[in-house]
């Protein structure tokens, strides 16, 4: 997985900083009706903790992240909640969850480590566990700053999920352009 971006502390203040008031709360809001108030959830890539915030209003959530420079912020915010610092790619934790939810967080991991990531969601998913994942929507990959991002369209994450999830709802978004951005819900099978 590519750290370099987040293990810079001024690159990591700076996107605190750019991310203030945004969050995914349509995303949680389309999640909602696929889990109930008192799911366990793991957050993949708590970053700033702007979702999670709104999460642990509704769940019972674990956030987690590869950045110690967001472990450090997420200590000082939020010192009474769990945080754990966790690879996407690999999630080594022993506890089950009845969801995992990540918000342009996957999209830093290449292809290999995806289809790891996702392998490894469906071990620590409990009997019918929801996922919830949004990604920059295209083909191909960018570097932005140091910042690997991977692409993806709907027919490759339907792709990627179809032998473990059924897929429960995809919808393009805008995040900065028209349809720049995707989210997948799906199931465990």
């Amino acid at each position: 997985m590519s750290t370099d971006y987040y293990s810079n502390k001024e690159q990591v203040e700076k996107y605190i900083d750019m991310t203030k008031g945004m969050s995914g709360i349509e995303i949680i809001d389309s999640l909602r009706p696929y889990l109930s108030d008192d799911a366990k959830l793991l957050e993949l890539g708590t970053g700033p903790g702007n979702d999670w915030n709104i999460l642990s209003k509704y769940y019972t959530v674990t956030g987690s992240d590869f950045s110690e420079e967001f472990m450090k912020h997420l200590s000082l915010q939020f010192p009474k909640s769990n945080f754990l610092q966790l690879d996407a790619a690999t999630i080594e934790v022993d506890t089950h969850f009845d969801a995992i939810y990540s918000n342009k967080v996957l999209h830093h991991l290449k292809d290999d480590e995806l289809a790891s990531s996702i392998k490894r969601q469906t071990e620590i998913l409990n009997d019918n566990g929801v996922i919830c994942h949004s990604f920059w929507k295209g083909k191909g990959t960018e570097n932005y700053n140091g910042m690997f991002v991977n692409l993806h369209t709907e027919e490759a994450l339907s792709e990627l999920l179809k032998e473990q999830f059924e897929i429960l709802s995809t919808e393009e978004y805008k995040e900065f352009e028209d349809n720049d951005s995707i989210y997948i819900i799906a199931r465990k099978l």
